[in-house]
């Protein structure tokens, strides 16, 4: 069992690592944003302006890019004992929820009661993933899901002789449906095969991997290069005002699935694409965008 004075320290750390996730927008999301201003005229340009402004701002005062400050969910990879983790974890929102601050948005689903800690059941949400790591390093990555995002994003369980023609169809339905709600430029992150919640979780490890970074698996890089291109052919543009950019990128992630099933999760993200990854070894505590 590790002292109270281990798990405070760490928990410092975990909230230091949430304040860079919510007040500087990765490199590669934000050079995306500042392509879209470059592409766009009229309203939209006017927006897009306003939005790469607003990323400045926040990295220069160190406060939240939105007052959305999101759920957050960590993918985490130890060889610790996940208990001791989680409490770093839960204590590091803690104090992030009152030093960032971040917003408290976690509420009793019935009674709709917050507690003002951004904690509860369940949360934050924390998936221990099964990737080996050496004894005594801790790694994890973070994401901050809005609300607005998440509200429009879905799972589907399609006829598995749909395929990739059916993949592409209801992510574009997606984000369609979706409209302007999420503040577009977007991000979309898919999950594909698993079972029903494989698939949303693997929605949402799509949005780790950086804008520049394609698929490693043909199939999957393919099906990216043209869900960003029928995206972009919807014309929605920068927060609904119309444009060539709906979306900065599409992300799939992909998992076997049973053979009578087509498991596919759309996760749509805001351009407030706000992920970090962090990391220990031994009492080395890195940051790492």
């Amino acid at each position: 069992m590790k002292s109270p004075m281990w798990l405070l320290m760490k928990a410092h750390e975990v909230a230091e690592a949430l304040r860079v996730l919510e007040t500087d927008l990765p490199r590669d999301v934000e050079e995306g944003l500042q392509g879209c201003l470059r592409r766009e005229g009229g309203n939209s340009r006017e927006v897009m302006k306003a939005i790469v402004e607003n990323v400045r701002y926040a990295r220069e005062r160190s406060i939240p890019m939105c007052q959305d400050t999101g759920t957050l969910v960590f993918f985490v990879r130890c060889a610790e004992r996940q208990s001791e983790v989680v409490d770093v974890i839960r204590k590091g929102v803690e104090l992030a929820t009152k030093e960032v601050p971040l917003r408290a948005n976690t509420v009793n689903p019935f009674t709709r009661k917050n507690e003002g800690r951004n904690l509860g059941r369940n949360n934050p949400i924390v998936h221990f993933e099964g990737e080996a790591c050496e004894k005594g390093k801790i790694s994890m990555d973070i994401l901050a899901r809005g609300a607005g995002s998440e509200n429009v994003s879905g799972a589907f369980m399609l006829q598995p002789d749909l395929g990739a023609a059916g993949i592409k169809n209801i992510v574009l339905e997606a984000v369609r449906m979706a409209g302007a709600r999420p503040c577009p430029p977007i991000i979309v992150g898919v999950g594909v095969g698993g079972t029903l919640e494989w698939s949303a979780y693997l929605a949402k490890r799509a949005l780790l991997r950086p804008l520049n970074e394609r698929a490693e698996d043909p199939l999957a890089a393919e099906l990216e290069e043209g869900l960003l291109s029928e995206v972009n052919r919807l014309g929605i543009g920068p927060m609904g005002f119309g444009g060539r950019t709906t979306a900065l990128g599409a992300r799939v992630e992909w998992a076997h699935c049973h053979t009578a099933s087509l498991p596919v999760a759309v996760s749509v993200q805001c351009w407030a694409l706000r992920r970090v990854s962090a990391e220990w070894e031994g009492s080395e505590f890195r940051i790492l965008r």
